[in-house]
């Protein structure tokens, strides 16, 4: 996935409300920007950063700019969660995801379960029906050589809700996958359930995945032009 438009540095001062986040650029200038992620953001958001900004495809936007990257010490993390249904899309179809090769129709935002949208729907005459889950994985709290990242960053019901989801799709006779993707360029450590975080959320994917839920970790390469995902990583649980 490129970047519709070269992206523009700056120096985060804050983020706050969720949505919004105070950016220095290198003019001097500051803007606020949009923040896609609705997370914590834990271990990405430390003020005085270097964060990189997407000018906002429609010129009438409140906030002109949206916040993608942010660096943390050599390495880039992508922060917008609109993406990685996106970037796993074009892996699918590019076929650089092998566990899901195969499929000859894929779907997204497809409504399934209980009041629910699967992120993508993969289909086939002979395959049958796979659900794909994404989550987007960027927290790294402890930055020692070849420790994961880890996933979620806050409290998830949402999440807790999408393993009951899809655990329900395996029972029906259907596949289901969770796909964790980390947006950062410093995942080789693995990907890892932050427990203490939100214990209620590893219970539950334990409980997937003696139903039959199948786990997948797949990492990024990032730069400012554009963002891809590369090699599939060791999930630890």
């Amino acid at each position: 996935m490129q970047f519709h438009a070269p992206l523009i540095k700056g120096s985060l001062i804050k983020r706050y409300k969720r949505f919004m986040a105070d950016v220095e650029l290198e003019s001097g200038e500051i803007v606020t920007a949009h923040c896609a992620n609705s997370g914590s953001m834990l271990s990405v958001d430390k003020p005085g950063s270097e964060v990189w900004l997407s000018p906002a495809k429609n010129t009438d936007r409140k906030l002109k700019f949206t916040w993608e990257l942010i660096r943390c010490k050599n390495f880039l993390v992508g922060v917008n969660t609109h993406h990685p249904n996106t970037l796993v899309t074009e892996a699918i179809q590019n076929e650089e995801v092998p566990e899901l090769n195969g499929f000859s129709k894929l779907q997204r935002e497809v409504k399934y379960g209980e009041n629910s949208r699967i992120d993508i729907l993969l289909q086939d005459p002979k395959m049958g029906l796979c659900y794909v889950e994404v989550k987007n994985v960027t927290m790294r709290r402890d930055l020692s050589k070849e420790t994961p990242v880890e996933f979620p960053d806050a409290v998830t019901s949402r999440g807790t809700k999408h393993l009951v989801e899809l655990s329900a799709m395996v029972k029906a006779g259907h596949r289901a996958v969770m796909f964790y993707l980390v947006q950062r360029g410093d995942s080789s450590g693995g990907v890892a359930i932050a427990s203490d975080i939100d214990p209620l959320y590893r219970k539950a994917l334990y409980k997937a995945q003696a139903a039959g839920v199948q786990i997948l970790a797949y990492g990024c390469a990032i730069s400012t032009s554009e963002i891809k995902v590369t090699n599939r990583l060791k999930f630890l649980g």
